[in-house]
């Protein structure tokens, strides 16, 4: 078994066992505790940072236990995210270029990675309201993009959620 699928296989046992833990009545959050902001920062500085320089998956995933966030994050969702994007770049890209107004190769290399971590938790990943999705990409483009990044996330995210999560998105505007 290479080392991608035993990954993934240990990621579905982590997911399934989060799920089971998330089902448990939680009590508000504390400062300090573990989020999913947190892991779609890491999540966007590993893809940006396998843009820029082709690594191997498992060397990203090593390298980012070392950043100073990483106990804030949520490992779990982190590794489960990172994988997802890095499984399906091109599936992800295939949509997104029917919804920006420029050549892929011509967007800022941190909008590309924002728009394909929160595509992909659009197209993969139902269980997130796709407002969130858009918040959450929004919120990375003010924090790492330019200075009207966000703007252009935005307007991408919210084209994409009406075509990949239509019954949803046409719900929630009526």
């Amino acid at each position: 078994m290479s080392d991608t699928q035993k990954s993934v296989t240990s990621l579905v046992v982590e997911n399934d066992a989060d799920k089971k833990a998330s089902k448990k009545p939680s009590a508000s959050k504390k400062p300090g505790t573990k989020n999913r902001r947190k892991s779609r920062e890491l999540v966007l500085k590993a893809v940006y940072r396998g843009m820029l320089n082709a690594s191997e998956l498992s060397q990203i995933f090593r390298d980012m236990t070392e950043d100073p966030d990483y106990n804030k994050a949520d490992e779990a969702y982190f590794r489960q995210l990172l994988q997802s994007v890095t499984a399906n770049l091109q599936a992800i890209d295939d949509k997104l270029v029917n919804f920006i107004d420029r050549p892929m190769t011509e967007l800022s290399p941190v909008e590309h990675a924002i728009l394909r971590i929160a595509g992909c938790e659009l197209m993969f990943d139902s269980t997130i309201p796709y407002r969130v999705v858009i918040n959450e990409g929004v919120e990375l483009a003010k924090l790492f993009g330019g200075t009207d990044g966000h703007k252009y996330i935005n307007g991408v995210l919210d084209k994409l959620a009406a075509d990949v999560r239509v019954l949803e998105v046409q719900a929630n505007r009526s």
